[in-house]
């Protein structure tokens, strides 16, 4: 198995909706304004629609529950679903205090794409298990999107 470049996804969010605290832990809603994506084989932009459902356990690690849609750059919408984990720390945290983007591998915020479509010319999207790794900045998240292939 090895991982290969699927694409980059560069989403935009409002500010965060704090529910609080709850019976399953804290939860903050950012919904999703718009973005792009760009990878060798598809293109295009995030719809302004869904968003993040983060819940945060005691420990304060992020669980993540997004559900976004794509529109590619000839006209294909694609479902997309992810789960994961972000661990906040010290650097993450002055890096949001400052306004600036974090680097990849300055925590771990990794999540799991499922890829959803009924267009012909993506359909291979629906067998393709993927991971990704993520940085953030206030009003904004990045994934470097990647997908498991044999070999």
């Amino acid at each position: 198995m090895k991982l290969e470049p699927l694409m980059t996804l560069h989403g935009d969010l409002k500010a965060p909706v704090e529910i609080g605290n709850g019976p399953y832990g804290a939860r903050t809603i950012f919904d999703a304004t718009g973005g792009t994506f760009e990878g060798q084989r598809l293109s295009g932009k995030v719809l302004p629609s869904g968003g993040d459902w983060i819940l945060f356990d005691a420990d304060g690690v992020g669980h993540l529950d997004v559900r976004i849609t794509l529109e590619t750059q000839d006209g294909a919408y694609i479902y997309v679903q992810y789960y994961g984990v972000a661990v906040m720390n010290e650097k993450v945290n002055a890096a949001l205090e400052q306004g600036e983007w974090t680097e990849y591998g300055d925590t771990y915020f990794m999540t799991q794409p499922r890829f959803e479509t009924g267009d012909s010319r993506y359909k291979w999207l629906n067998a393709v298990m993927a991971v990704a790794e993520g940085r953030i900045k206030p009003g904004a998240v990045e994934y470097r999107v990647l997908e498991l292939v044999n070999g």
